[in-house]
């Protein structure tokens, strides 16, 4: 009957009594600082497209944040020979990264007629610029003491930077717990200058074969070098949808920020953090 429907309408919309309804204290916004967060979009010109552009790189932002937190973790884990822990912080790292190439397809629905009527607007901003990321590569090992003059603007930055440049990365603290462990890694690849890049070694590769011949007998290890290779694997997978997305944007115009563009971008699907994990299955 009507009647009924309409009092079955009002029951479905009534509010519990037990939910909250006094948000003077800690509320949901408070807590996450929505205020702050929500008003941090701010077009450069009345463009409708720009607001997809800043939040796509707002959001990565806030992703890579995580990712660094979650990679920082993992690192002091390694070295206090805490394999377990630091899987489960790589574990997270990859579902991470997942997030941020998911994301370039929301960015590619964002044609070249668009970009164009506010990328002027942008002057030499550019995600080249990006402190966070160049972060995550240090973390991960891709150490490139020339950037850190990029950010002699930000005194903050520049030392956040120098202090992961001149720290052992990642794979660095792996190699010192294999030794640690007693695997024959060569002494000179676990005492370095840690802000060189590193260089694959041949001895770590024999080190990993006999990992990889029987993983069995080092289970915790052969665990590890699977899990680094998926961060690896997610982070190219990262750098290859972003090629594309301005590829499919911008064609091969130069960069915003005075880079090549998808020439700059190709160049760095070349790099690799983890050069042994990728060699010795050539050798299985």
């Amino acid at each position: 009957m009507p009647g009924e429907d309409a009092m079955a309408d009002r029951s479905i919309r009534r509010l519990e009594d037990s939910i909250e309804r006094d948000l003077s204290g800690l509320s949901y916004g408070g807590y996450l600082a929505l205020d702050e967060l929500l008003g941090a979009q701010r077009p450069l010109t009345d463009h409708h497209d720009e607001m997809l552009f800043i939040i796509q790189h707002q959001t990565s932002e806030l992703w890579m944040k995580l990712a660094i937190h979650e990679l920082r973790a993992a690192i002091r884990f390694v070295a206090a020979d805490d394999l377990g822990p630091a899987l489960k912080c790589l574990a997270r790292v990859k579902h991470i990264q997942q997030q941020l190439t998911s994301q370039w397809s929301v960015l590619a629905t964002l044609t070249p007629p668009e970009y164009a009527k506010f990328r002027g607007a942008l002057g030499k901003a550019s995600g080249f610029q990006s402190v966070q990321y160049r972060l995550l590569e240090f973390l991960l090992g891709n150490k490139n003491a020339a950037m850190i003059e990029v950010f002699r603007h930000d005194p903050a930055a520049q030392a956040t930077l120098q202090a992961a440049l001149d720290a052992p990365s990642l794979y660095d603290e792996f190699l010192r717990h294999l030794a640690r462990r007693g695997y024959p890694v060569p002494a000179e690849v676990v005492e370095r200058d840690w802000a060189e890049p590193y260089v694959e070694h041949p001895g770590v590769v024999d080190v990993l074969a006999q990992v990889y011949t029987d993983p069995g007998a080092h289970w915790a290890v052969y665990e590890t070098c699977e899990e680094l290779v998926d961060v690896e694997d997610s982070f190219q997978m990262w750098r290859f949808r972003h090629l594309k997305t301005v590829e499919r944007i911008i064609g091969h115009k130069a960069g915003t920020g005075g880079s090549s563009g998808v020439s700059f971008l190709r160049r760095a699907l070349d790099l690799t953090f983890f050069p042994e994990l990728y060699t010795v299955r050539t050798e299985i």
